[in-house]
């Protein structure tokens, strides 16, 4: 039985991984089983055993870049937020290399993800994936600085959105900038030790 568990979950990320790599090259409506079964290695009725439509492909598809962006984190730096609490709001820093460093460390060794994100956002749900940014880390700094409620999406947009150019520069680059990143403040971006 673990065989054949081990051989469903090794398919399964080979499809994963099929839909991203044609997500690199076009829309997910023009994606096709059969394309997605080609890039696999696998037939059709193996596709439709693991899943009823491509949209259940691609909810699979998220969780498994979920889970594998939360194991660059070590286990006592992945609530964030615990970590916030009793705080001074002078040292509510949100670029150190603690936070930062597994960040663009996974970008680094999931380009095709992030390049499939920002050519397909809406499919690959990227603005979602920041859900838990915004209301575990985001929101309660937020709430430190004393930032009334209603303005906090305007912050909060500012902040994803200047993350996500970022990324994205950092992606036309190849990931590699050399960016160094000081303990308190940024003085110049050197990402070649990542």
């Amino acid at each position: 039985m673990n065989e054949f568990n081990s051989k469903y979950f090794k398919t399964a990320l080979r499809m994963d991984e099929a839909l991203i790599a044609l997500l690199e090259k076009k829309d997910l409506e023009y994606i096709t089983v059969k394309e997605i079964c080609e890039e696999a290695d696998v037939n059709r009725s193996t596709f439709y055993l693991h899943y009823e439509t491509v949209g259940d492909l691609v909810d699979e598809t998220t969780e498994m870049i979920n889970k594998r962006f939360l194991s660059y984190f070590p286990q006592n730096e992945r609530d964030i937020s615990d970590a916030l609490n009793g705080l001074r709001l002078g040292d509510l820093i949100l670029v150190t290399g603690e936070y930062l460093i597994p960040y663009l460390r996974f970008i680094r060794d999931n380009k095709k993800i992030y390049r499939a994100a920002f050519r397909n956002p809406i499919d690959m749900q990227a603005h979602a994936r920041y859900g838990e940014l915004k209301k575990r880390l985001l929101s309660p700094i937020l709430d430190s600085f004393s930032v009334p409620a209603p303005y906090h999406r305007y912050y909060i947009a500012y902040y994803i959105e200047g993350i996500i150019a970022i990324v994205k520069e950092w992606l036309r680059q190849d990931c590699g900038v050399r960016m160094s990143l000081k303990p308190q403040r940024i003085r110049h971006l050197d990402f070649g030790g990542i």
